[in-house]
């Protein structure tokens, strides 16, 4: 499965507002760009495709920023990805229609399906739920 650079980073920035979901206070887009390593001109791009699509607001002001406009748990990674690289496009006809080119993109259509499912299936929440289990890194000296 290929990620593009864009659809990482506004699932980063999604996880980072449903973090801060909680607190009600907005994120500013340069605290998600420099804990991350994205760059902000992409990110400002990013967040408002994300603002028109419904998924986050925007407060102006020295102390504005972007915060979700649902709950983590309302969220699904396959929506937020989708709004990014649109809809899970089936795949397409065959040209040739043959008994192996035919179960060749049958089988390529239940894996495009069974992906869209299973990312329709993850919350943020359940992504923060996984992240808050995973162990620190250890450094030895």
């Amino acid at each position: 499965m290929k990620i593009s650079a864009k659809t990482e980073y506004a699932c980063i920035a999604m996880l980072v507002l449903a973090d801060q979901y909680a607190a009600g206070e907005p994120v500013r887009i340069r605290e998600i760009a420099e804990a991350h390593g994205v760059p902000s001109r992409f990110l400002v791009q990013i967040l408002l495709q994300l603002k028109g699509a419904g998924l986050v607001g925007s407060t102006r002001g020295a102390c504005g920023g972007y915060r979700l406009l649902r709950s983590p748990e309302e969220i699904s990674l396959g929506e937020v990805m989708a709004v990014i690289d649109g809809p899970v496009e089936p795949v397409g006809n065959v040209n040739v229609a043959t008994p192996l080119t035919s179960v060749l993109h049958h089988t390529w259509q239940e894996a495009s399906e069974a992906r869209a499912a299973r990312l329709a299936g993850v919350t943020l929440a359940d992504l923060l739920e996984a992240a808050a289990t995973q162990d620190e890194p250890m450094y030895y000296i």
